[in-house]
């Protein structure tokens, strides 16, 4: 008996300058992607942004006609596991109405950075208040809506998450709820100590992830090079292949069983950036080379 796998989407975090769907869909084809993510809303700001009808309807048709499956980035200040309560409220805040939007533009996911504790000490509290304020927005989320997707850090502070062995307890705390999924960055899971270069890291890494949180919660990739060292717990994307990965164990992420059919977007140094023959077309292009050289069929386990 053989299992077909199913091939990834791959994409970019898109820029939307115009509009969601005026720069957003013009962006998407200009870089050949094939999934998408988006903030919307100011990426380091609290303001919540209630979105354009038109814009969103065209967004919501334009990304149906091209079969692309979208993803929304929560703003970088969400933190439940704060120790101050108005950051406290405002993550929920901004969670609860990033998933609303989500809903709103048919998407499949809302990614969130795991957080931190931030203080010594904190972690069981931090915790408890996960369990206590986050999981009742979940309990009142429609079944059919957009996971909620748990982004592991790249390990600096009192981080919740940053290795995927970290994710056991924190899915404990929201009681393993349905609409919980993960998202995986290369970059963050190198940083964290993930060694994905030697070969086969990859592939441990994403056997452990399976293992820690069960099949069929790994809701998207995040697929960046990084301008650091394994474990060095900082967050620098680049380039793939200029990084300190390298290109080869993308293969194995695109090899791996638990990425069949998982969407992958970059987020790496675009076009718009100043890197015109380093952008997100050209790492697009790699990624999809890279997954279509990989057997569709695999022997059943």
């Amino acid at each position: 008996m053989q299992l077909v796998r199913s091939s990834p989407p791959i994409g970019a975090h898109i820029q939307i300058k115009g509009g969601l769907a005026t720069g957003g869909l013009s962006y998407t084809d200009a870089v050949g992607a094939r999934a998408v993510q988006v903030f919307v809303g100011n990426p380091r700001g609290w303001k919540l942004t209630a979105g354009d009808p038109k814009q969103d309807a065209r967004f919501v048709e334009g990304c149906a006609e091209r079969g692309v499956p979208s993803f929304i980035h929560t703003p970088f200040l969400v933190n439940v596991g704060s120790p101050t309560e108005a950051t406290v409220e405002q993550s929920i805040a901004s969670i609860a109405h990033n998933l609303a939007r989500g809903e709103q533009l048919g998407c499949s996911g809302v990614v969130v950075h795991a957080g931190s504790a931030v203080g010594e000490d904190r972690y069981e509290i931090a915790l408890r208040q996960l369990h206590e304020r986050l999981l009742p927005v979940l309990d009142g989320l429609p079944l059919n809506g957009p996971r909620l997707l748990i982004e592991p850090t790249a390990g600096g502070g009192k981080a919740l998450a940053a290795t995927v062995e970290d994710l056991g307890p924190y899915f404990a705390a929201l009681e393993d709820h349905p609409l919980v999924g993960v998202c995986f960055d290369t970059c963050h899971a190198w940083a964290a100590g993930h060694d994905l270069a030697v070969p086969g890291g990859m592939t441990a890494t994403l056997d452990a992830l399976t293992a820690t949180v069960g099949p069929g919660r790994l809701g998207l990739v995040h697929a960046n090079d990084s301008l650091d060292e394994c474990g060095s717990k900082r967050d620098r994307h680049t380039t793939i292949g200029e990084g300190s990965i390298g290109v080869a164990p993308f293969a194995e992420l695109l090899a791996h069983p638990s990425t069949s059919g998982v969407p992958v977007v970059v987020e790496t140094p675009s076009e718009r950036d100043g890197s015109p023959s380093l952008g997100h077309k050209r790492d697009i292009e790699l990624l999809c080379s890279l997954r279509d050289g990989v057997l569709l069929e695999s022997p059943a386990a």
